[in-house]
């Protein structure tokens, strides 16, 4: 792909986004104009644009519960879609992305312990750090199995990945079966995912988590390229190919702990961007992580939507509809593969 292509899918969706953005914000249990949400968006400004005036009370509606849903939404998107592109580089394994490897089993875990038996101890922030020692609990266990075989190599990381998530998953369903029964409905919440609790005072959790990718990717990006060749020819390069799959697993276990702690479990981004973005612009990941992340963001922001009108008022949990996308996408993958 040319670069003048490249920065045209990468416009394109970034215009997607910001259209998807105010639709939804528009949308939702009551339906607000878009020339009303502009107007609320823009504040002071509103008069000079010509815009009209809005009452205080859809100006909250705006600004403090959907707005920052909507900015979560990019958030969490764009960075599950870029830690999905690194790990799958990292284990040279095209299914691979968080929830395979157990990082949002071990938030999730954490999240449903809190709620089946403590309680929200710690007022409104019980929840988002639970879910965050959970996830980098989960961490520690992959990177401690792969230390102790005495081995770094991609088959490793996917195996102990794999036993994490197991073992996360079976602690979630006994808390589940074992805890308050009450709790059942926030239980689901963290299992199948959601943006419920977007606030503008736990945003900073999404955005440390996306900017620890960012940075990650910009430095190391020539590195990962190295990676695509395999571990001789990394190394020939003067890399070091397990100390850099290390370094790829703690920070997107950082930034998926993260995430998760916000939105419970959002699965098949990770899987499915990667995928998407690599066919547009190849496996260079200065391209790669950076178009992924633009549609990661708009495929959460339409998923989104999807949950809210579906069934309309009631809110359907968003991992239902990307697990539904996801297993559709995998299905065309599949039969798309060489010998079908």
């Amino acid at each position: 792909m040319s670069q003048r292509s490249y920065y045209a899918w990468l416009l394109g969706g970034m215009l997607l986004i910001l259209g998807l953005a105010l639709a939804s914000v528009a949308k939702g249990s009551t339906p607000l104009p878009v020339r009303s949400v502009l107007s609320a968006v823009a504040g002071p400004l509103a008069p000079a644009l010509d815009l009209p005036a809005v009452a205080p009370t859809l100006q909250r509606i705006v600004l403090d519960l959907r707005l920052p849903r909507v900015l979560l939404a990019v958030l969490v998107g764009a960075g599950l879609a870029m830690v999905g592109g690194m790990l799958q580089t990292a284990t040279r394994n095209d299914l691979a992305d968080p929830f395979l490897f157990g990082l949002s089993s071990g938030a999730s875990a954490g999240a449903v312990a809190v709620i089946t038996t403590t309680g929200d101890v710690l007022g409104i922030w019980t929840l988002p750090l639970a879910a965050l020692a959970g996830g980098l609990l989960a961490a520690g266990v992959v990177l401690a199995l792969v230390h102790k075989s005495q081995g770094s190599g991609p088959e490793k990381l996917v195996l102990a990945g794999l036993a994490a998530s197991f073992l996360f998953g079976a602690l979630t369903h006994y808390l589940v079966f074992a805890g308050d029964q009450r709790a059942a409905h926030s239980v689901l919440f963290w299992t199948l995912g959601g943006l419920g609790l977007a606030r503008w005072d736990n945003l900073g959790l999404a955005l440390l988590g996306f900017g620890l990718l960012v940075a990650f990717a910009l430095h190391r990006r020539h590195a990962l390229d190295g990676l695509l060749a395999g571990d001789e020819t990394a190394t020939s390069l003067g890399l070091s190919p397990g100390r850099l799959r290390a370094e790829i697993f703690t920070v997107s276990a950082l930034a998926t702990a993260c995430f998760v702690a916000l939105t419970g479990v959002i699965g098949f981004v990770g899987l499915m961007v990667p995928h998407l973005a690599r066919a547009l612009c190849g496996a260079l990941h200065g391209r790669l992580l950076g178009l992924s992340a633009v549609l990661g963001a708009a495929l959460l922001l339409a998923s989104d939507m999807v949950c809210r009108t579906l069934l309309a008022p009631q809110e359907l949990p968003i991992g239902i509809v990307t697990a539904a996308v996801g297993a559709v996408f995998v299905i065309v993958l599949v039969l798309r593969s060489p010998g079908h």
